[in-house]
């Protein structure tokens, strides 16, 4: 083995090949002895050299195409025996709707919004594996959320910062969204303040902020096409004046919300429209106001569909749906100032189903008590016509009647 650069026998009686090259190639035997000799050899083990898996074309770093167009991006490898290529986005939870054709190519068709990220070719055999990563760059959509939001909090006020995200290949700008976690009246669950950002600003301070008062936080990113989704709300409690009397206040901590999001959801066909059901949240830390449902349609932007179910119904109709669409469902519950995370999204398609239009806006644009008193006055008003017509009608008779019984009567004839 001396003889051997790069080979060592182990205590353990193995030999260790340091470089792989053609002097490995061969018929191995391993025969163990010691003072009292040997039982003899052990069976003969062939050494092999294989190629582990080496890229013979790479994606490029960077991939820029417009949503809704078609996008192939290629990966090939070689090595002893061939690998298998695999593409993943990174990051991603489940399968992408990307595809891979025969040449093992990434294929976007069409490219959509959510397919925007890093990707991660992967070449795979019994020796080792490689992977080569490229960024999927979409182009035309709104902006991405953004990431890492984080709050300072001061005195009276709080410093809130953040990662931007994908601009969506427009000039895009900033609003940060908060609202206080008190114990107010009942109210509606979105009653949040929006403050502008500076143009190419990353920060913002929130100032005349009450003290010792648990605050939720949000961003929200725009550009020319509308607005991206809110990043993730962070909770946290502004400092208040020291009192000298009393040691100071420690650092706030950011406070955990005990709200978990609405289970089940799910999506029924009915005669009247589309039933979603579902199950109120596992855990939650205050008493439940309500739900608030949200759609989408054909991949677009979330809205929001109805904000004031109440928290004692697990069931709602939707009526109004475009017919031959796909729309996607999701729930939020609220319980006072507190907000769930999303519930788990259900699908509805409405090809081949009937369309359902929704309730006339009628009664919503005018008081019972008032839309009563319209339709009576025009009752009164079209029996007032008819009587007066009717009047006429007999008054023009009689007058006609008259005339005509005054030519029928024979002249006076005056003699002097």
């Amino acid at each position: 083995l001396s003889q051997l650069p790069g080979w060592s026998l182990r205590p353990d009686g193995s030999i260790l090949i340091a470089t792989g090259n053609d002097d490995a190639l061969g018929v191995y035997t391993c025969t163990p002895y010691n003072s009292y000799g040997t039982a003899g050899e052990s069976q003969p083990t062939r050494v092999l050299l294989k190629d582990p898996p080496a890229f013979t074309l790479r994606p490029k770093e960077e991939y820029f195409q417009e949503v809704g167009r078609e996008l192939v991006i290629p990966c090939a490898a070689r090595g002893d025996p061939p690998p298998t290529l695999t593409w993943l986005k990174v990051g991603s939870v489940g399968q992408s709707s990307a595809q891979v054709d025969g040449n093992s190519s990434l294929v976007f068709r069409p490219l959509v919004k959510e397919q925007h990220g890093l990707w991660e070719c992967t070449a795979t055999n019994q020796v080792a594996s490689v992977s080569a990563t490229t960024s999927v760059h979409v182009l035309g959509t709104s902006p991405h959320a953004v990431t890492n939001v984080s709050v300072l909090p001061l005195l009276l006020a709080a410093n809130i910062s953040w990662e931007p995200g994908f601009d969506g290949g427009y000039f895009q700008r900033f609003s940060v969204w908060y609202t206080p976690l008190v114990k107010h009246p009942p109210r509606a669950h979105h009653d949040w303040v929006s403050l502008s950002v500076p143009v190419g600003a990353q920060h913002l301070l929130v100032e005349n902020l009450q003290p010792d008062t648990s605050y939720q936080f949000s961003v929200l990113a725009q550009n020319k096409l509308g607005s991206g989704p809110f990043s993730q709300i962070v909770t946290s409690v502004p400092r208040g004046f020291p009192v000298t009397t009393v040691p100071p206040e420690p650092p706030a901590m950011t406070v955990r919300v005990f709200l978990s999001p609405p289970q089940a959801l799910t999506a029924n066909e009915t005669v009247r429209g589309v039933l979603l059901q579902w199950e109120p949240p596992a855990q939650l830390s205050v008493a439940l106001s309500g739900y608030a449902l949200e759609l989408r349609q054909e991949k677009g932007g979330w809205e929001v569909l109805d904000r004031s179910i109440p928290s004692t119904k697990t069931q709602v109709l939707v009526p109004g749906l475009i017919k031959d669409a796909f729309y996607e469902f999701r729930l939020v519950a609220f319980a006072g100032s507190y907000i769930s995370d999303p519930s788990n999204t259900v699908n509805v398609s409405t090809a081949g189903m009937e369309v359902y239009p929704s309730r006339t806006q009628l009664p919503e644009l005018l008081p019972q008590p008032v839309l009563a008193g319209v339709i009576g006055g025009i009752c009164f008003l079209s029996v007032a016509v008819i009587f007066s017509t009717m009047a006429a009608c007999i008054m023009n008779r009689r007058r006609a009647a008259r005339m005509q019984k005054r030519r029928q009567d024979p002249p006076l004839v005056f003699s002097p």
